[in-house]
Protein backbone atom coordinates (compact mmCIF):
# COMPACT_ATOMS: atom_id res chain seq x y z
CA UNK A 1 0.00 0.00 0.00
CA UNK A 2 1.38 3.45 -0.88
CA UNK A 3 2.55 5.62 1.99
CA UNK A 4 -0.19 7.71 3.60
CA UNK A 5 -3.16 6.25 1.68
CA UNK A 6 -4.64 4.62 4.79
CA UNK A 7 -2.60 6.83 7.10
CA UNK A 8 -4.43 9.91 5.82
CA UNK A 9 -7.60 8.79 7.61
CA UNK A 10 -6.00 8.92 11.07
CA UNK A 11 -3.30 11.53 10.49
CA UNK A 12 -5.05 14.30 12.42
CA UNK A 13 -5.44 12.17 15.52
CA UNK A 14 -1.78 11.17 15.48
CA UNK A 15 -0.63 14.77 14.97
CA UNK A 16 -2.92 16.37 17.54
CA UNK A 17 -0.02 17.32 19.84
CA UNK A 18 1.61 19.60 17.27
CA UNK A 19 1.16 23.27 18.12
CA UNK A 20 0.54 24.58 14.59
CA UNK A 21 -0.57 27.94 15.97
CA UNK A 22 2.84 28.61 17.55
CA UNK A 23 4.46 27.60 14.24
CA UNK A 24 2.30 30.15 12.44
CA UNK A 25 3.19 32.85 14.96
CA UNK A 26 6.88 32.14 14.37
CA UNK A 27 6.44 32.34 10.59
CA UNK A 28 4.60 35.68 10.85
CA UNK A 29 7.18 37.10 13.25
CA UNK A 30 10.06 36.07 10.99
CA UNK A 31 8.36 37.51 7.91
CA UNK A 32 7.86 40.80 9.75
CA UNK A 33 11.50 40.75 10.82
CA UNK A 34 12.56 40.69 7.16
CA UNK A 35 9.78 43.09 6.13
CA UNK A 36 8.17 40.45 3.93
CA UNK A 37 4.46 40.70 3.21
CA UNK A 38 3.56 37.73 1.01
CA UNK A 39 0.28 37.53 -0.83
CA UNK A 40 0.63 34.50 -3.07
CA UNK A 41 1.73 31.45 -1.09
CA UNK A 42 2.58 27.90 -2.14
CA UNK A 43 2.54 25.11 0.44
CA UNK A 44 4.37 21.93 -0.51
CA UNK A 45 3.33 18.57 0.98
CA UNK A 46 0.33 20.10 2.74
CA UNK A 47 -0.88 16.81 4.23
CA UNK A 48 -4.48 16.97 5.42
CA UNK A 49 -4.40 20.75 5.59
CA UNK A 50 -3.85 21.49 9.29
CA UNK A 51 -1.23 24.18 8.71
CA UNK A 52 -2.93 25.16 5.45
CA UNK A 53 -6.00 26.22 7.41
CA UNK A 54 -3.92 28.70 9.39
CA UNK A 55 -2.51 30.07 6.14
CA UNK A 56 -6.07 30.45 4.85
CA UNK A 57 -7.00 32.42 7.95
CA UNK A 58 -4.18 34.88 7.21
CA UNK A 59 -5.99 35.67 3.96
CA UNK A 60 -3.11 34.68 1.67
CA UNK A 61 -3.87 33.47 -1.84
CA UNK A 62 -2.84 29.86 -1.38
CA UNK A 63 -1.95 27.00 -3.66
CA UNK A 64 -1.26 23.80 -1.74
CA UNK A 65 -0.28 20.37 -2.98
CA UNK A 66 0.51 16.89 -1.75
CA UNK A 67 1.60 13.69 -3.47
CA UNK A 68 -1.05 11.66 -1.63
CA UNK A 69 -4.50 11.77 -3.18
CA UNK A 70 -5.91 10.68 0.18
CA UNK A 71 -4.37 13.69 1.88
CA UNK A 72 -5.62 16.08 -0.78
CA UNK A 73 -9.16 14.73 -0.40
CA UNK A 74 -9.05 15.14 3.39
CA UNK A 75 -7.62 18.64 3.03
CA UNK A 76 -10.36 19.57 0.56
CA UNK A 77 -13.06 18.42 2.99
CA UNK A 78 -11.43 20.38 5.81
CA UNK A 79 -10.93 23.60 3.83
CA UNK A 80 -14.05 23.70 1.67
CA UNK A 81 -15.39 26.85 3.38
CA UNK A 82 -12.34 28.91 2.35
CA UNK A 83 -12.31 30.67 -1.00
CA UNK A 84 -8.60 31.58 -1.06
CA UNK A 85 -7.22 28.05 -1.48
CA UNK A 86 -6.46 25.85 -4.49
CA UNK A 87 -5.57 22.21 -3.76
CA UNK A 88 -3.80 19.95 -6.24
CA UNK A 89 -1.88 16.67 -6.38
CA UNK A 90 1.80 17.21 -7.20
CA UNK A 91 5.27 15.88 -6.43
CA UNK A 92 7.70 18.02 -4.43
CA UNK A 93 10.66 17.40 -6.72
CA UNK A 94 8.91 17.86 -10.07
CA UNK A 95 5.95 20.15 -9.36
CA UNK A 96 4.93 22.66 -11.98
CA UNK A 97 2.34 25.26 -10.99
CA UNK A 98 2.91 27.72 -13.85
CA UNK A 99 2.81 30.63 -11.41
CA UNK A 100 5.22 32.63 -9.26
CA UNK A 101 4.77 33.07 -5.51
CA UNK A 102 5.91 35.40 -2.74
CA UNK A 103 6.44 32.53 -0.31
CA UNK A 104 6.90 28.77 -0.52
CA UNK A 105 6.51 26.83 2.71
CA UNK A 106 6.70 23.19 3.79
CA UNK A 107 6.25 21.92 7.36
CA UNK A 108 6.30 18.63 9.27
CA UNK A 109 9.68 17.35 7.92
CA UNK A 110 8.36 16.66 4.43
CA UNK A 111 11.76 17.58 2.97
CA UNK A 112 13.29 14.55 4.73
CA UNK A 113 11.27 12.34 2.37
CA UNK A 114 13.56 13.46 -0.45
CA UNK A 115 16.18 10.79 0.10
CA UNK A 116 19.06 11.76 -2.14
CA UNK A 117 21.01 14.96 -2.47
CA UNK A 118 20.56 15.46 -6.22
CA UNK A 119 16.76 15.29 -5.81
CA UNK A 120 17.03 17.75 -2.93
CA UNK A 121 18.86 20.21 -5.17
CA UNK A 122 16.25 19.69 -7.90
CA UNK A 123 13.52 20.49 -5.39
CA UNK A 124 15.26 23.68 -4.28
CA UNK A 125 15.85 24.63 -7.93
CA UNK A 126 12.14 24.18 -8.59
CA UNK A 127 11.17 26.25 -5.56
CA UNK A 128 13.54 28.98 -6.72
CA UNK A 129 11.92 29.03 -10.17
CA UNK A 130 8.46 29.38 -8.61
CA UNK A 131 9.44 32.33 -6.39
CA UNK A 132 9.36 35.97 -7.32
CA UNK A 133 12.51 38.01 -6.72
CA UNK A 134 12.81 38.60 -2.98
CA UNK A 135 10.46 35.67 -2.25
CA UNK A 136 10.99 33.52 0.81
CA UNK A 137 11.32 29.77 1.26
CA UNK A 138 10.52 28.37 4.71
CA UNK A 139 10.71 24.68 5.61
CA UNK A 140 11.61 22.38 8.46
CA UNK A 141 13.39 19.03 8.73
CA UNK A 142 13.94 16.34 11.29
CA UNK A 143 17.55 16.90 12.30
CA UNK A 144 20.33 14.39 11.73
CA UNK A 145 20.51 14.01 15.51
CA UNK A 146 16.80 13.17 15.83
CA UNK A 147 16.71 10.60 13.05
CA UNK A 148 19.93 8.88 14.14
CA UNK A 149 19.82 9.17 17.93
CA UNK A 150 16.20 9.69 18.99
CA UNK A 151 14.40 7.57 16.39
CA UNK A 152 17.39 5.48 15.30
CA UNK A 153 16.83 1.75 15.77
CA UNK A 154 14.24 2.25 18.48
CA UNK A 155 10.68 0.97 18.73
CA UNK A 156 7.76 3.05 19.98
CA UNK A 157 4.28 1.93 21.00
CA UNK A 158 1.27 4.18 21.49
CA UNK A 159 -2.29 3.42 22.47
CA UNK A 160 -4.75 6.19 21.65
CA UNK A 161 -8.52 6.06 21.96
CA UNK A 162 -9.24 4.51 18.56
CA UNK A 163 -5.72 3.81 17.29
CA UNK A 164 -2.99 1.51 18.55
CA UNK A 165 0.31 1.42 16.72
CA UNK A 166 3.78 -0.08 16.89
CA UNK A 167 6.51 1.99 15.25
CA UNK A 168 9.76 0.10 14.55
CA UNK A 169 12.76 1.87 13.04
CA UNK A 170 15.99 0.97 11.27
CA UNK A 171 18.79 3.45 10.76
CA UNK A 172 21.32 2.95 7.96
CA UNK A 173 24.59 4.58 9.09
CA UNK A 174 26.16 4.30 5.64
CA UNK A 175 23.46 6.25 3.77
CA UNK A 176 21.95 8.15 6.73
CA UNK A 177 18.54 6.75 5.93
CA UNK A 178 15.91 6.00 8.57
CA UNK A 179 13.14 3.55 7.70
CA UNK A 180 9.92 3.59 9.71
CA UNK A 181 7.85 0.39 9.85
CA UNK A 182 4.51 1.24 11.41
CA UNK A 183 1.71 -1.21 12.16
CA UNK A 184 -1.64 0.39 12.93
CA UNK A 185 -4.73 -1.11 14.52
CA UNK A 186 -7.67 1.23 13.95
CA UNK A 187 -10.97 0.71 15.76
CA UNK A 188 -13.94 0.53 13.41
CA UNK A 189 -17.41 -0.53 14.57
CA UNK A 190 -16.06 -2.39 17.58
CA UNK A 191 -13.33 -4.23 15.64
CA UNK A 192 -9.74 -3.35 14.89
CA UNK A 193 -8.50 -3.08 11.32
CA UNK A 194 -4.79 -3.58 10.76
CA UNK A 195 -2.71 -1.82 8.14
CA UNK A 196 1.03 -1.35 7.71
CA UNK A 197 3.06 1.60 6.44
CA UNK A 198 6.69 2.01 5.51
CA UNK A 199 8.17 5.51 5.44
CA UNK A 200 11.71 6.55 4.63
CA UNK A 201 13.45 9.74 5.69
CA UNK A 202 16.93 11.03 4.93
CA UNK A 203 19.03 12.47 7.75
CA UNK A 204 20.74 15.48 6.19
CA UNK A 205 23.61 17.38 7.73
CA UNK A 206 22.58 21.00 8.08
CA UNK A 207 25.62 22.04 6.03
CA UNK A 208 24.38 19.88 3.12
CA UNK A 209 20.98 21.58 3.18
CA UNK A 210 22.54 25.04 3.29
CA UNK A 211 24.90 24.16 0.42
CA UNK A 212 21.98 22.87 -1.65
CA UNK A 213 20.08 26.11 -1.04
CA UNK A 214 23.07 28.19 -2.12
CA UNK A 215 23.60 26.00 -5.17
CA UNK A 216 20.01 26.76 -6.19
CA UNK A 217 20.63 30.49 -5.82
CA UNK A 218 19.16 31.28 -2.39
CA UNK A 219 20.70 33.80 -0.03
CA UNK A 220 20.12 35.05 3.53
CA UNK A 221 19.88 31.50 4.84
CA UNK A 222 19.02 31.33 8.53
CA UNK A 223 18.49 28.18 10.58
CA UNK A 224 16.30 28.08 13.68
CA UNK A 225 15.68 25.65 16.52
CA UNK A 226 12.28 24.42 15.42
CA UNK A 227 9.78 27.24 15.42
CA UNK A 228 11.48 29.17 18.21
CA UNK A 229 14.21 31.69 18.90
CA UNK A 230 16.20 29.25 21.01
CA UNK A 231 19.78 28.61 19.92
CA UNK A 232 20.36 25.63 17.66
CA UNK A 233 22.17 22.93 19.66
CA UNK A 234 23.72 19.55 18.86
CA UNK A 235 20.58 17.85 20.19
CA UNK A 236 18.05 20.07 18.40
CA UNK A 237 15.43 17.77 16.91
CA UNK A 238 13.71 20.04 14.38
CA UNK A 239 15.47 22.63 12.24
CA UNK A 240 13.62 25.39 10.41
CA UNK A 241 15.21 27.11 7.41
CA UNK A 242 14.48 30.60 6.12
CA UNK A 243 15.92 31.48 2.70
CA UNK A 244 15.40 34.38 0.31
CA UNK A 245 15.58 34.43 -3.48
Amino acid sequence: MNAYIEFARIYDELMEDIDYCSWMKFVKYTLDEYNKKPRDVLEMACGTGNFTRLLCEEDYNITAFDLSEGYVIHAYDKLDTYRNIRLIKQDMVRFNINKEFDMVISVCDSINYITNYSELVKTFDNVYLHLRAGGVFIFDVNSHYKLKKVIGNNTFVEDKEDVFYVWENEYDDVHDICEFYITFFVKEQGLYKRFDEVHVEKAYASSDIENALRKSGFSVINVYNGYSRELVKDDTERLTYFAIK
